[in-house]
């Protein structure tokens, strides 16, 4: 297969990925258009691995995939973060839209924050 195929669907990955972190607003589906992102890049690496391979060295070893391997750990400690965070607000706040959450605003009424006991207060 010709490289240039999963250049243009990479390209068009994150395309799509930016176009959603931008105009997107609901906070889950900029987690979704980021990890849409992390995949076109991986779709790169990839591609680029395997068309050094083929093309200049075979003997090199595998960076491209690898660097791929690395991409997906951070994309899922990325996302497990992601939802805890947006989880969170939610929790708070009751909204999941990014332009809606006041975040210099006062905690709601009723809202307590967890007591990590380092206060000095006796």
């Amino acid at each position: 297969m010709h490289p240039v195929f999963p250049f243009v669907v990479a390209a068009l990955l994150f395309g799509v990925g930016a176009y959603g972190v931008l105009v997107r607003r609901n906070a889950v589906l900029l987690l979704m258009s980021a990890e849409l992102m992390l995949n076109a890049v991986n779709i790169v690496l990839i591609t680029a691995d395997v068309t050094i391979q083929r093309t200049l060295k075979p003997a090199l070893p595998a960076t491209g995939q690898i660097f791929a391997l690395f991409v997906i750990v951070v994309a899922a400690a990325e996302i497990g973060v992601g939802l805890a965070i947006i989880l969170r607000l939610y929790r708070l706040r009751r909204a999941v839209a990014v332009d809606e959450i006041p975040l210099a605003d006062p905690l709601p009424a009723g809202a307590v924050l967890a007591d990590d006991g380092l206060d000095e207060r006796s």
